[in-house]
């Protein structure tokens, strides 16, 4: 996988690191064990995937996360993105809506050894601002805008980094603590459910 990546144009050793560390097998669903480290998604159910390992390893990149950093992530899922966060950082912090996908990334988490990370079920588009503010914030679904609220937990000189645009088509933004953004070419992922989310 690790020379997949590089051929794709990941370049942060730490990151690399990170995506050799994490046994991406724990993170899928029994019957796809085997298809694990294709570069491809993969269905987690009630509605989610877990992304390809190109997709975690350029967001995990963008987001450039330092040792010390506290990072939230928007949208669990089955916990393997907060893996590879927490090979990276800190402390991750992140928050899942469905209940049933909280509390399985929850348990393969504390199974394969992350004390690093808490999982909370909460409506994940709103963030979680009694723990503000986060040196990084990481949403992993598709978004149609970072909302205000959102970026308000950041730290001065922290970053978001996003995928934001319709249901159909997202863009990679990269987005700081003043407003400044930088996009990142087209991506698509599961919509963000929620009050700052996509709706229904």
């Amino acid at each position: 996988m690790l020379r997949l990546l590089e051929r794709f144009g990941i370049r942060d050793r730490r990151v690399l690191e990170a995506m050799a560390n994490v046994p991406r097998e724990e993170f899928v669903s029994p019957g796809d064990r085997d298809a694990a480290y294709g570069d491809h998604a993969l269905a987690i159910g009630e509605g989610q995937t877990i992304s390809q390992p190109y997709v975690v390893a350029r967001m995990t990149e963008l987001l450039a996360a330092q040792p010390e950093h506290r990072v939230l992530e928007v949208g669990t899922g089955s916990g393997y993105q907060a893996a590879v966060l927490a090979e990276l950082v800190r402390e991750v912090i992140s928050i899942e809506r469905h209940a049933a996908l909280a509390e399985a990334a929850r348990d393969r988490l504390e199974r394969v050894g992350y004390r690093n990370v808490r999982v909370i079920h909460a409506d994940a588009s709103l963030g979680y601002p009694l723990e503000a503010p986060y040196d990084r914030i990481l949403v992993t679904a598709a978004t149609p805008r970072i909302d205000p609220a959102l970026a308000q937990q950041l730290t001065a000189d922290g970053r978001i980094v996003a995928p934001v645009g319709d249901l159909d088509l997202q863009e990679l933004v990269v987005r700081d603590a003043h407003g400044r953004e930088e996009r990142h070419g087209p991506v698509r992922f599961v919509p963000l459910r929620g009050q700052a989310g996509f709706r229904g």
